[in-house]
């Protein structure tokens, strides 16, 4: 299915960059609570990402991610998702989609 340019101008995927990680020993697959700074106009918000294979806790600290910020909130066991982080996805083999120069918080990616 193709989709018109109306409907890729709905999706908002922004920059914003990773401020705190946990683990999150609830989630199904291993995988760990986000909070991710996308600049004044959006704010702060929580993500889960399945991201535990390639990433340690404190290298994701600072780093700068693309997120879908406008989907509904999706419950998450005990955890309220807010935002999609986008990665490459192989099965389980998850890459973060990352921004290889540092950018203002909440630039959105078109």
């Amino acid at each position: 299915m193709e989709l018109t340019w109306q409907d890729f101008e709905k999706i908002e995927m922004r920059i914003g960059t990773i401020l705190e990680v946990k683990d999150f020993p609830e989630a199904r697959k291993p995988a760990y609570q986000l909070v991710i700074d996308f600049g004044l106009e959006i704010g702060i918000k929580k993500s889960s990402a399945q991201i535990t294979m390639h990433y340690q806790k404190e290298d994701l600290i600072g780093k700068q991610i693309v997120a879908v910020v406008n989907f509904p909130k999706k419950q998450i066991g005990n955890f309220m998702s807010e935002c999609l982080v986008l990665g490459s996805v192989n099965n389980e083999d998850i890459v973060l989609l990352t921004s290889d120069v540092k950018v203002e918080n909440g630039l959105r990616i078109g």
